[in-house]
This record gives structure tokens, C-alpha cells and sequence, in this order.
């Protein structure tokens, strides 16, 4: 599937029960050519009202996070791929209440991001919150455990944070989130260039 085909099918969905509770699906947003992908967990009340991942207190968190180290999430094609991010959720619906996904519904929904990931084919992944590191990375080590190294997904280099929701829980960690951006950046500037890739 395309980008277009993917999102048709995306809107579509009915796998679980979240096709029938949800507004509109969330789908992803940015630049289609970004260097940069970011994967949160699921979508909020505000995010299901207005179909895009992170918006609200936490998508304005993550918009300075990226204006901190020189990205954006518009879709713009006049800006460079280096300095796009592509931002999608593991899950493409809201759980009722806002609720932890549960483990079939992810594996359910879990096809979209890979061909997500797939079609984007980013440089670098920034796994924000529990359930999105889980997903990529087959684990349940905590986050606190998996910060300040990098993992791999398919062979994409991954950096583990928390997410914005939580980080405005508990600002105290906000330090170590910067820390976590800092890592990516170090990364993704120690990759070769893309046309070296062959």
C-alpha cells in the first residue's frame, strides 16, 4: 500500500472494537520524506476530535521539543527531509477514557505503523511512552531502564523517551527527556549521509 491506500485503510478500520467507539482514526502527520519519525501510543480525546497525533498541552511540548533541536512536523516540501519529523501513534484509535491499550488491540493495529515505517523509511525513531517502546522494541523493561543508549528497529536506529503527557505529569524528568533528544540528534548526525547509503 501507498501512503494513500494506507490512510483509506487506516480510516477504514474495524479490526477491534476502537473502530466503533472512535471518532476519526489518527492516522500520522508531516512530511512523507522525514529523516526523523516519532511514535507515541494512542490517541487522546483531542487527537480523536481532530485526527491528528499529538495536539493539546502535550503536542505543544513535543512541537518546542522539536524546535529545540530544529525540527518541525509541518509537511512542507520546501524544507529539507533532515528537519522534518513524521509522527504517527502505535495505536490509530482512542481507548475509551483514555485507557492503556490492550495487548490485541495494539497487535491488531500494529501493521499500519510498520508500513508506516516502511514507506517512510526514517533515519532515526524517537519511541515516546510505554507502549509505543514495547511495540517497536518487543520488551517490557521500563523506560527508565532503556534510556541513554540506542536500540534498533529493522535496523533503524531507535531512542527511547518519555512521553509528553507524562512529562507534564512529572516535570522533574523533563531534564532527562532533553538528554534523550540530545541522544537522538548525537545519532542522527553520526549517521552517514543518505546518498552514501547507496
Amino acid at each position: 500500500m501507498d501512503w494513500a491506500a494506507l490512510r483509506e485503510a487506516v480510516e477504514q478500520c474495524q479490526a477491534c472494537a476502537l473502530g466503533a467507539t472512535r471518532h476519526q482514526a489518527v492516522f500520522g502527520v508531516g512530511g512523507t520524506r522525514a529523516h526523523w519519525m516519532i511514535v507515541g501510543e494512542a490517541p487522546g480525546e483531542q487527537e480523536d476530535l481532530r485526527g491528528e497525533p499529538f495536539v493539546g498541552a502535550a503536542g505543544q511540548l513535543l512541537d518546542a521539543m522539536l524546535r529545540a533541536v530544529g525540527l518541525t512536523r509541518a509537511d512542507d516540501p520546501a524544507l529539507e527531509p533532515a528537519r522534518q519529523a513524521y509522527i504517527a501513534n502505535t495505536l490509530k484509535c482512542r481507548p475509551p477514557r483514555n485507557r492503556n491499550p490492550e495487548r490485541e488491540e495494539m497487535a491488531r493495529c500494529e501493521p499500519f505503523l510498520v508500513r508506516q515505517i516502511e514507506l517512510l523509511r526514517p533515519r532515526l525513531i524517537l519511541a515516546m511512552g510505554r507502549f509505543a517502546v514495547q511495540s517497536l522494541l518487543r520488551t517490557e523493561e521500563p523506560i527508565g531502564r532503556l534510556r541513554g543508549r540506542v536500540h534498533r528497529y529493522q535496523g533503524v536506529p531507535v531512542v527511547v523517551t518519555y512521553h509528553p503527557a507524562y512529562l507534564l505529569r512529572n516535570l522533574p524528568d523533563k531534564a532527562k527527556a532533553w538528554e534523550d533528544l540530545c541522544l537522538a540528534l548525537q545519532t542522527m548526525e553520526s549517521l552517514p549521509p543518505p546518498d552514501a547509503l547507496g
